[in-house]
Parts: structure tokens; sequence; C-alpha cells
């Protein structure tokens, strides 16, 4: 009988679409439990002592810096989930990998937790408004492309298209773009926004992602090549 090396990495080559899934699933669930555990009453409530004396503060306008914050930060880590489950089918490259897997898990992670405080707060999880609104932003979504730094329909289906080597530069080009969006995004909610527990999950992103961007580079200079931009 043959036995598989026992290893901290989830066997690439076994990989099936409901195991996918529940990669996906259950890191976002644990997130959007523990946001309503612990996370969201600190968004929510309004300096009172503890004896429950002083009355909690509203919970976020639905046009406010924090519910569009969660909408379209959740809206953004949801494309780089969905690109890393392609580049993992399209490489067997350890390096690109690990790196897609570990962006699945901490943006599906920070996405349960956004989600959550949207529920908590009796908010949609979907606005009229235009991404980044709250933001004063003026990007005009194309193809697919909703906020700055997110990849095309067509850039997706490029990918797709990818494999080995052509497929781990284009998503590495595709992820350090669609970090910087997500940086800066980030960033102004840090800058503008009231709410110190969602900051701090905005502050995380912004010094995470800026981490890989760094990560990223050197990997494409690896493979001789460049980001996009």
């Amino acid at each position: 009988m043959q036995h598989r090396p026992v290893t901290g990495e989830p066997d690439p080559t076994a990989e099936a679409p409901a195991r996918r899934r529940r990669a996906l699933w259950w890191p976002a669930a644990l997130a959007a439990a523990v946001a309503l555990a612990l996370g969201v009453p600190a968004l929510v409530a309004g300096g009172g002592s503890a004896s429950g004396t002083a009355p909690a503060a509203a919970a976020p306008a639905t046009d406010s810096a924090e519910a569009g914050f969660a909408r379209d930060m959740a809206a953004h880590h949801q494309q780089a989930i969905d690109m890393s489950f392609i580049v993992r089918d399209r490489t067997q490259d350890a390096a690109v990998r690990t790196l897609a897997f570990d962006i699945i898990n901490t943006q599906a992670n920070q996405r349960g937790m956004l989600m959550g405080w949207l529920d908590q707060w009796g908010l949609t999880q979907a606005s009229p408004a235009k991404p980044m609104a709250w933001m004063g932003h003026t990007y005009e979504a194309h193809d697919g492309s909703l906020m700055p730094g997110m990849a095309t329909n067509t850039d997706l289906a490029k990918l797709r298209g990818l494999s080995d080597r052509e497929a781990e530069v284009f998503y590495l080009q595709l992820m350090v773009e669609h970090h910087k969006g997500g940086v800066a995004m980030a960033q102004a909610y840090v800058d503008a926004g009231r709410n110190d527990v969602e900051k701090r999950l905005a502050q995380t992103m912004v010094n995470g992602q800026k981490s890989e961007i760094d990560l990223i580079t050197g990997m494409l200079a690896e493979r001789g090549a460049k980001p996009l931009s």
C-alpha cells in the first residue's frame, strides 16, 4: 500500500470541489460566529458602564462608512478568494499554492467578520449605492471590476485558461493590484471610521496586505516577472 507523507499542508492533488467549498465555508462561518459573540457588541456599545445603566449607541446607518466599508471590502475579498481557488487548480508550485491557501483562509475569515457585523446591525449585505461611495470614490466599474485593484471578467477568464508558470505569474500580478486597491480602501476606513473594532480589523488588512505585496513582488522576481504597475 502506498502511504502519503504526513505534512501540515493539505494535499493539493486530492482537492475536490466539495473540499474547496468547505475550505471557504468554515473560516467564514467561524469568523462570523466570533464577531457576533465577541467583536460586534463592542461595535454597537456606546461607552456604557459595566452596570449597563448607560444606553447603547445606535447601530451604524446603511449609508455610513462602517456599513460601506464592510460591504465593499467583503466583495473585494471575495474576488481574491475566487482568484486563489483558480490558481490552485492551475499550478503545482508549492509557494504559489501556499500563498493562495493563506489568502483564501485569511480573507474568508475577515469577510465572515464583516458580514457578521452587517447582520448584527440589521443591515443588508448589498446596497444600491455605488461601491466606495462612503469614501467619495468615483471609480467607474467595468467588465466586472467594481473597485480599484479588482480584476476584470476578462482577466479572470484569462487566468482560467493558463497553467503552470504562466498561471502563477498572472495570478501574482493580479494579486499585487488587488492588494494595492484593498490597502487603499482599508486605510481610508482607518482614517475616517468611528468604530474601534472595525478600525482594528482594517489596520490588520493594511499591515497584512502590504507585507504580502512585498512577498509577491519577490515571487514575481524569482519568476523573471514584474508587477503590472
